[in-house]
């Protein structure tokens, strides 16, 4: 599973009296880990402070894809907030290995893990051997 994350960078803002209407989204990368099983693959990401309603995880053409819109859970509008929250994304190539429709996820106290099952013709097999 090869990783294909390009990290957003932050641009700097230009050098003008004007203000900007817009904010621009900025992504930065969770941190993962991937351990291997019997079964399959496991990937593991931090993300604090998500709900599953922003939460975006999909496979398309051999791509696994988590992107991830952070929201505050604080009802009302803020009066003084000193940080901002942060979208994730992180994007790996999966390999004709895994099972892509098997692929299941859990998001539980801001840790996503997603489970990749091996494709049967991966799976290690026992050969029978005849004797005469």
């Amino acid at each position: 599973m090869a990783e294909r994350t390009v990290a957003a960078r932050t641009q700097e803002k230009p050098a003008s009296s004007r203000e900007e209407t817009r904010s621009q989204e900025t992504y930065i990368t969770p941190p993962v880990d991937i351990y291997e099983t019997t079964n399959g693959l496991v990937v593991t990401a931090d993300l604090p402070g998500v709900a599953k309603e922003g939460l975006d995880v999909r496979v398309e053409n051999n791509l696994l894809t988590i992107r991830v819109k952070a929201e505050h859970v604080a009802p009302g509008d803020p009066v003084y907030r000193e940080y901002g929250l942060v979208n994730f994304f992180r994007q790996f190539e999966l390999n004709e290995k895994v099972d892509q429709s098997k692929i299941s996820a859990e998001l539980k106290h801001g840790v996503l893990t997603l489970n990749l099952p091996k494709a049967e013709e991966a799976k290690p097999r026992k050969i029978e051997v005849k004797a005469e």
